[in-house]
């Protein structure tokens, strides 16, 4: 077992009071397998696998009955432990990478910096390695571009470059985050294909975090359904689509724009909800 996280909560601090984010939720990711996690935008995905990776804020409160990465509990991990296991064995992509490349550095270097600090490679080896991982990704002239800032490169660029640097060390588990939000439809359809391709490459565990089931479809081994930060359905992929159990999993397909009738775009019905809720 590559992840296994049972009853999972995560609690912030508000003006209002204290707000569960994550309430309950419970999972399991195999080694090569393809999880995905879908629900709307505030259901709870995003903060679910910060609270894997321990990149919530200290203030957050992270509680599992289990929450194990190849047998170690990640719970009980130390800072200096963490830090080693984070962006080595675990990797995330972020859903915004103009935001999440350093805009002071260059490129070449925030792929190096991962290099040097989980590997300890040279100058040398450093360069050349991250020349081969802007070359995987689909970075026409590498060596060049290890200079450029993220300022000097495209959405889908950079794109390509967070996953470079999140692929660096050959992670056993990849967490993707709306991987292509933002991004025009033919450069959506690169990035996925890169994704899938380096996962079935190096083995690795990928978690797809997303609303878009048109990406589910298409790269998923298995889904979990959440909503309002619980989870409310888990199956493999063909049986999500041919056969749904929740109300709220119901909902999500028949919103989809090809069950579109006479002007109006589905919705998720008020109904569906009120059984979500009850």
């Amino acid at each position: 077992m590559l992840l296994e996280i049972e009853n999972l909560s995560v609690e912030f601090e508000t003006a209002s009071g204290p707000f569960r984010a994550v309430d309950g939720v419970s999972m399991k990711v195999h080694e090569g397998e393809v999880l995905a996690i879908v629900g709307e935008s505030g259901s709870g995905k995003s903060v679910s696998m910060l609270a894997v990776m321990g990149l919530l804020p200290w203030t957050a409160k992270v509680r599992a009955d289990k929450m194990l990465f190849q047998g170690r509990d990640l719970l009980g991990l130390d800072a200096s432990a963490r830090r080693k296991l984070v962006g080595k064995d675990m990797a995330m992509i972020f859903q915004e990478p103009m935001a999440s490349l350093n805009p002071c550095f260059t490129v070449g270097f925030q792929i190096e910096e991962v290099l040097r600090v989980h590997l300890g490679l040279d100058r040398k080896a450093r360069r050349a390695r991250a020349i081969e991982l802007l070359d995987a990704v689909g970075i026409p002239d590498p060596a060049s571009r290890l200079s450029a800032y993220p300022h000097q490169m495209s959405g889908g660029q950079c794109q390509r470059v967070m996953i470079a640097v999140a692929i660096a060390c050959n992670p056993k588990l990849l967490i993707a985050d709306e991987p292509t939000t933002a991004l025009d439809v033919t450069i959506q359809k690169q990035i996925l294909d890169l994704l899938m391709r380096l996962q079935a490459e190096h083995g690795m565990g990928l978690i797809m975090i997303t609303h878009n089931m048109g990406v589910v479809a298409e790269t998923a081994d298995r889904v979990v359904v959440q909503y309002k930060g619980k989870k409310m359905e888990e199956a493999d992929v063909l049986s999500l689509f041919e056969n749904p159990q929740h109300p709220y999993t119901k909902a999500l397909l028949a919103a989809l724009p090809e069950n579109a009738t006479g002007d109006r775009l589905p919705t998720v019905s008020a109904a569906a909800f009120e059984e979500v809720l009850q």
